[in-house]
């Protein structure tokens, strides 16, 4: 994931064509009220209709239809975790898988809570402690500033402008300022926390993701490959369902440490309030993109409801979570003409066209 120096475009595209829809067979949902989880056993998944939600069909169909014209391969909504919508396009069905580009940090995050929980980190722990000194090229006193927190929250100081953002070789890894003092977007320091993972657990990122979350909420394809996650689309709406149900997958509580969960998914620094520890957050009186320093007024995504996280990827991979409306929105495939690093004006303009859709 090269980065690539562009600021972020919000631009209106009214761009329309048929939409292939391959919503599963119906499933009458056993109780409307109450969060549903697929079985893991199964490709059983409860349904609910867009009409009993009191949505708008049609504005909805254009909403699909918008999607398929941008690139969109997997699209699925959740409502209480059934779903309202799948589709599939490009020869794509719910068991393909592709990579989910940065849209995979907010996984490592929730993996990071884990590890602390089970007491093999702590995210206030210097990062030396776990990748030894001189893990950076820092000066040894400024490279002792620097916390696994602080790569959570992408508060590092490292140098962000560096010709390869993805290099964890010690001589990529350049002192730019203090820990804590600037926010930059930068892939670096978060590779090097699945690394951590990976020391602190004694196993592979792969075995960890899969005794520990993979294998508990049924994400049958879940691959980690030099750093990056690969998913299928219904993998992806999984892990949403956990993160819209503060971590707990029916019965079993995967995230037990509430202070860390909620921490995660609010600010995390005072130079970008829209960042959490590897999620996006709407709503905020500002926001910073990947790339830039420059602090752009208002939220995220206008057009979404404020209290709307998302985990986003370059390539426009999106798992968008909305707690007040109950709602998991994931979007799979190539970016939609706009190769930027997670936010891109496809937020605004998706969500814009599901505001009208859903009413709210």
């Amino acid at each position: 994931m090269k980065n690539i120096c562009k600021p972020l475009l919000l631009i209106s595209t009214l761009l329309f064509s048929c939409s292939s829809n391959n919503n599963p067979e119906p499933n009458p949902p056993s109780d409307n009220k109450s969060y549903y989880f697929p079985p893991n056993s199964s490709n059983e998944w409860e349904t609910e209709t867009a009409s009993s939600l009191g949505w708008d069909e049609t504005k909805l169909a254009e909403a699909i239809t918008f999607a398929q014209s941008k690139n969109t391969y997997g699209l699925i909504i959740l409502h209480r975790g059934r779903i309202v919508t799948e589709n599939y396009w490009n020869n794509w069905n719910k068991d393909t898988k592709y990579y989910i580009a940065s849209a995979g940090k907010s996984v490592v995050a929730f993996l990071t809570g884990i590890a602390q929980q089970e007491g093999i980190l702590n995210i206030n722990d210097k990062t030396s402690k776990y990748l030894g000194t001189g893990w950076s090229s820092c000066p040894a006193v400024k490279e002792d500033l620097i916390t696994i927190k602080h790569q959570l929250s992408m508060t590092t100081g490292l140098d962000d402008g560096v010709a390869d953002v993805d290099c964890t070789d010690p001589s990529c890894l350049i002192y730019k300022a203090d820990a804590g003092k600037r926010w930059a977007y930068h892939n670096a320091p978060y590779h090097l926390i699945q690394n951590i993972i990976a020391t602190a657990s004694g196993t592979t990122m792969n075995n960890y993701t899969k005794t520990k979350l993979s294998d508990v909420i049924g994400m049958k394809g879940s691959t980690w490959v030099n750093y990056i996650l690969w998913l299928n689309t219904r993998d992806m709406a999984r892990f949403g369902l956990l993160i819209l149900n503060k971590g707990k997958w029916a019965d079993k509580t995967l995230m037990t440490d509430q202070n860390y969960f909620n921490a995660m998914v609010n600010t995390s620094n005072t130079y970008n309030p829209s960042y959490g520890y590897l999620w996006w957050l709407n709503g905020k009186a500002n926001f910073m993109v990947p790339t830039l320093q420059t602090v752009f007024p208002g939220a995220l995504t206008p057009s979404a409801p404020t209290d709307m996280i998302a985990a986003l990827g370059k390539g426009d991979k999106k798992i968008y979570i909305v707690p007040s409306l109950d709602l998991v929105v994931i979007r799979h495939g190539d970016d939609t003409g706009t190769s930027v690093l997670g936010p891109s004006s496809f937020d605004e303009q998706f969500w814009a066209k599901l505001k009208l859709a859903m009413k709210y």
